[in-house]
C-alpha cells in the first residue's frame, strides 16, 4: 500500500460569468362578465381607487423584494463607507487591495460594487473575487454563501470547477482545529463533516470535470482528506477496543479497510481488527485478517500466524 502525503496550495484566480435572471410578478388582470349587483357612481369610483391602490402597493412590494434579493451581497458591511466611483474604478480599487493582501478591505469594496452594480459588466468577476477574499480572510460562512448562491443560480456554468474548488478549500479551512493551528496538535477524533463535504466537492471536479486545471490538485487534496477521515474512524475503532467493545471495534476497522485501504491508517486498522477477532474467539476471521496483513504489511509482527 502506498503512503499518501497531502499538500495544500493557494487557489489560482480565474474569470467566471454569472448569468442572473430576473422574474416579474404580473399584476392581476381585469375581469369581465355580467354584473350581478349595481352600485352608485361614487361607490364604483371608490372601488376602482381601492383596487388601483392595492395594485400599487403590490407592485412596490414586489420591486422592494426583488431589489433586496438581487442586491444581496452576503455581508453586514455598509456599502456607504466605500467611495462612490464608476464600476471600473471601484473594481480597480478592489484589485489593488487584493494585490496588497488586504482582503478585508477588498471584500468591503467588492460588496459595495455588488450592491451598486449587481448586473454590471464586472458582476461575474466581483462574485469570484468576493468568494476568494472571504476565503483568504477566513470568513468561511460568507464564502460558502457566495459559492452556494453561484452554484444554485448556475449549476451548469462552464467555470463551475473554480467555484467548487474554492468551496472545498473553505471547507478544509473550516475543518482545521484551533489546537492544531496554535500548538500543532491534530485532533483526528473531531467531527469529520467538513472534511467529508470537501471530499465530495473535490470529487465532483475530478469525476465530472477531469480536464479542469484544478483537477490535479483536487485529486491530491482528496488523498489528504482520505487520510484524515481514515484517522477519524481509526480513533473510533481504538475507542471501542479500549473499552472492550470488540465487535464495534472490528466493524469500524472494516470500514477503513474497505474504503480507505490506501491510507496510512490501514495497517493500524488491521492490527485492531486482528486483536478484536482474537478477543472474540473468531479464529477464521482472525486468520483472514492476518493474511491481509501479511500480504500488505509483511514486516508487521501480526502478519505471522
Amino acid at each position: 500500500m502506498n503512503r499518501i502525503v497531502g499538500q495544500q496550495q493557494d487557489p489560482a484566480e480565474s474569470s467566471l460569468q454569472l448569468a442572473v435572471g430576473t422574474g416579474r410578478n404580473p399584476l392581476p388582470s381585469g375581469r369581465g362578465g355580467c354584473k350581478l349587483h349595481t352600485a352608485d357612481e361614487s361607490d364604483k369610483n371608490k372601488n376602482v381607487t381601492t383596487m388601483k391602490l392595492h395594485h400599487i402597493i403590490h407592485l412596490l412590494c414586489v420591486l422592494t423584494l426583488s431589489a433586496g434579493l438581487n442586491g444581496c451581497t452576503w455581508s453586514d458591511t455598509d456599502p456607504d463607507n466605500v467611495e462612490d466611483k464608476s464600476p471600473k474604478k471601484l473594481y480597480a480599487d478592489a484589485q489593488e487591495r487584493m494585490a496588497k493582501g488586504d482582503y478585508k478591505r477588498a471584500s468591503e469594496i467588492l460588496v459595495a460594487h455588488n450592491s451598486r452594480y449587481p448586473y454590471g459588466l464586472y458582476a461575474d468577476q466581483v462574485n469570484l473575487d468576493l468568494m476568494y477574499c472571504y476565503y483568504k480572510d477566513e470568513k468561511n460562512d460568507k464564502a460558502l454563501q457566495v459559492t452556494d448562491r453561484f452554484i444554485n443560480i448556475n449549476p451548469a456554468h462552464k467555470d463551475l470547477d473554480y467555484v467548487y474548488y474554492i468551496r472545498g478549500l473553505v471547507l478544509m479551512q473550516m475543518d482545521s482545529d484551533l489546537l492544531h493551528s496554535i500548538f500543532a496538535i491534530d485532533r483526528y477524533d473531531r467531527d469529520p463533516a467538513y472534511s467529508e463535504e470537501a471530499f465530495r466537492d473535490f470529487g465532483f471536479i475530478v469525476n465530472q470535470m477531469p480536464n479542469s486545471k484544478y483537477a490535479s490538485d483536487a485529486k491530491v487534496r482528496m488523498l489528504y482528506l482520505k487520510n484524515r477521515l481514515a484517522k477519524y474512524y481509526l480513533s473510533i475503532a481504538q475507542y471501542y477496543y479500549d473499552r472492550r467493545a470488540y465487535v464495534a471495534a472490528a466493524n469500524r476497522t472494516k470500514k477503513i479497510i474497505d474504503s480507505f485501504y490506501d491510507t496510512t491508517s490501514a495497517e493500524d486498522a488491521l492490527e485492531i481488527m486482528i486483536k478484536s477477532y482474537q478477543k472474540l474467539g473468531l479464529s477464521d476471521m482472525e486468520r483472514e485478517a492476518r493474511k491481509l496483513m501479511k500480504l500488505n504489511f509483511p514486516q508487521n509482527s501480526l502478519a505471522s500466524n
